[in-house]
């Protein structure tokens, strides 16, 4: 979970383009006229780690009632962008959005969703933090006929359904070994339209400091967000309804956690206040590095490698991650706070008041998972990042 640069708010007004596609034979003057609903999409994003700028290039959003069809069959509802749009997904943070379109669409179920990206030059690349170069991304050709995302709705006659694509920048971007080159691998999912989640102020002192701050489940990382560089205030937003553990992380300081948030579908929950904001405890920090092998060797998947605390009578969180080349490589895993993490649970009384957590690993340790889609996950129980820097933390994942 490294830091990644602050983003602007950016909302481009939606167009209102006619539904094309659609299968069948022609009908009679006799028969009733289709009932109408229509379909809006918007696109959002969480930080990226280690860019400034992560530009993806949408050329069309594609729509169809059949679960199973291709891209060349018929039935399909188009909202195409043109010219094609191209988007720094890292404009798109704490809530913001960015509106693809509009269609008109029959009222109905609907089971198949696609985003379509331009494959030209230069329509996808990244600028790494630090550098003014723009880098293309080398694009799989799958993207031409659109990533078909897990999703199924209903449309009313007469009603609109309004649809926001989370594109995750930070583990759709990969590197191709010690190339300096990225492949892009799309992961997208389909999130809550409603502005709901969670919300808080950092105290603006750590904002230097590459602030990131995560939802998570179980140490999975939810959504993530990089408070405004000037205010400290952060958005978690489009969660959906259940409870979270929030987990704030700056270089040079502890990290700060709230378990048990709990969020609603149609409301924000605030965690602390412009007047009360959290304000995380100095803290050392080292690294931990090393390297990832996958047998066989995958030539599409990178692995995740996380560092993880366990906070007694709390939650596990995450307090880094970082991937790996596809098919595993070399990691490194920056930042890691020496102190132990600053636990309160969740009240609606402000300012929650946080005091050290005694965790599993102590304090200074971490628990550093390495995992890989269809390979079996393995764990180092206890890294002492005390008093060093710890390297050739090495895993080898097998199915």
């Amino acid at each position: 979970m490294k830091s990644s640069l602050p983003a602007l708010s950016l909302v481009a007004a939606a167009s209102l383009l006619t539904a094309c596609g659609g299968g069948g034979g022609g009908g009679s003057s006799t028969q009733p006229p289709m009932q109408l609903g229509s379909v809006s999409v918007s696109l959002t994003d969480a930080p990226a780690c280690g860019f400034d700028a992560v530009n993806v290039t949408v050329s069309k959003v594609r729509i169809n009632q059949s679960s199973s069809a291709s891209d060349t069959d018929s039935g399909w509802t188009d909202i195409t962008l043109s010219p094609a749009k191209k988007i720094n997904l890292l404009n798109l943070n704490n809530g913001a959005l960015e509106a693809l379109g509009t269609a008109s669409l029959g009222a109905g179920h609907y089971s198949q969703l696609r985003l379509v990206l331009d494959g030209g030059a230069n329509s996808n690349t990244v600028i790494k933090t630090g550098s003014a170069n723009e880098i293309a991304l080398d694009t799989p050709s799958a993207l031409q006929s659109g990533i078909k995302l897990v999703n199924e709705f209903d449309v009313a006659a007469g009603q609109r359904v309004d649809l926001v694509l989370d594109f995750d920048a930070c583990k759709s971007i990969v590197s191709k070994g010690n190339s300096g080159n990225y492949s892009l691998k799309p992961v997208v999912k389909v999130v809550p339209t409603a502005l709901n989640g969670i919300s808080g102020f950092v105290a603006t002192a750590a904002l230097a400091s590459h602030v990131a701050v995560s939802a998570q489940q179980n140490g999975a990382i939810v959504a993530s967000t990089t408070p405004n560089p000037t205010t400290g205030e952060f958005d978690l937003t489009r969660l959906p309804a259940g409870n979270y553990d929030v987990v704030i992380i700056a270089d040079g300081y502890a990290a700060n956690v709230v378990g048990a948030v709990p969020v609603t579908a149609s409301a924000m929950t605030q965690i602390s206040t412009t007047a009360a904001p959290i304000a995380p405890v100095v803290s050392l920090d080292h690294n931990i590095s090393g390297s990832v092998t996958q047998n066989p060797v995958s030539s599409t998947e990178p692995a995740q490698v996380a560092a993880l605390q366990a906070i007694t009578g709390g939650p596990t969180v995450t307090l880094k991650y970082t991937l790996t080349p596809i098919g595993g490589g070399a990691y490194t895993l920056t930042g890691l706070p020496v102190a132990a993490p600053r636990y309160v649970t969740y009240s609606a009384t402000l300012p929650l008041v946080f005091a050290t957590a005694a965790i599993v690993p102590p304090a200074g340790q971490y628990r550093v998972d390495a995992s890989a889609t269809g390979y079996t996950t393995k764990s180092v129980a206890a890294v002492n990042v005390s008093t060093t820097d710890q390297a050739n933390v090495n895993f080898a994942l097998t199915p």
